[in-house]
């Protein structure tokens, strides 16, 4: 157990994903599968008291391209003390996106679609601000998903590839068969991920239970640095408290 004690902790990221003005989670990312779980800043400050370092912050409806929740996303981060970091996802696919993005405050981006549309667009972000970018790589077996999951975005390896070459720091990871499904995540996806690239790796979709948690702990090693965790918290299987206990135990 001595090795095991020795790993870094699984870092967490309650998802607060919002659709309509309201905090909701979608079933394998569909439109029009949404259940609300009420005001988004309500949620956010929920996890923070829990023990939260991290929000996953997604705009549904700019990601479905149907709108935004800019105010409402302002909103939430304005609400957040300083010392939870905040990463923000949907819709961001050009240098105005991004920029306002940015000025929200949020600690780190995550592209999506444009990341597959846009390869050059997304290599100069990736040059230009680093850490700041990730790239949401969201995968149906080996095929990836684009605008909003209803598009084929590409071969998933041969992207990779192209974002390894871009320098690109940081990949979020979700297998959307699973997401909002609570059936488990994908280890192996996970895990064949990892095996192409040297930088840090958050795992998406799936997570249903503690031994969930416990089993994406056991993939720190081979360079999972964190999991978002949604539909289970707000369906409360378990609390993040007790979450973060597992991550870190």
């Amino acid at each position: 157990m001595s090795e095991f004690n020795t790993t870094p902790r699984l870092v967490l990221l309650p998802a607060v994903d919002v659709a309509g003005g309201k905090a909701v989670r979608l079933t394998q990312g569909e439109a029009g599968t949404e259940t609300s779980y009420g005001e988004p800043v309500d949620a956010a400050q929920e996890w923070i008291e829990q023990g939260a370092e991290w929000i996953h912050l997604v705009d549904l409806d700019a990601a479905f391209g149907r709108g935004n929740n800019h105010a409402v996303i302002k909103k939430v981060i304005k609400s957040t003390p300083k010392r939870v970091n905040i990463e923000l996802s949907g819709g961001i696919r050009d240098d105005a996106s991004l920029e306002a993005a940015l000025a929200t405050g949020a600690k780190r981006i995550n592209l999506g679609t444009a990341a597959l549309e846009n390869p050059e667009w997304a290599a100069h972000v990736i040059a230009e601000y680093g850490e700041a970018i990730a790239v949401g790589l969201d995968v149906r077996g080996t095929t990836l998903a684009a605008r909003g999951w209803t598009q084929d975005g590409g071969d998933l390896w041969a992207v990779m590839a192209r974002l390894e070459e871009a320098g690109c720091a940081r990949y979020v990871v979700t297998d959307v068969t699973k997401d909002g499904t609570l059936k488990g995540p994908n280890l192996e996806l996970l895990t064949a991920v990892m095996e192409r690239t040297h930088r840090p790796v958050i795992a998406s979709g799936g997570v249903a239970t503690l031994d969930d948690i416990a089993d994406l702990r056991e993939l720190v090693p081979l360079g999972l640095e964190g999991a978002i965790v949604g539909k289970a918290l707000y369906a409360k299987a378990f609390t993040l408290a007790e979450a973060l206990d597992v991550a870190s135990d």
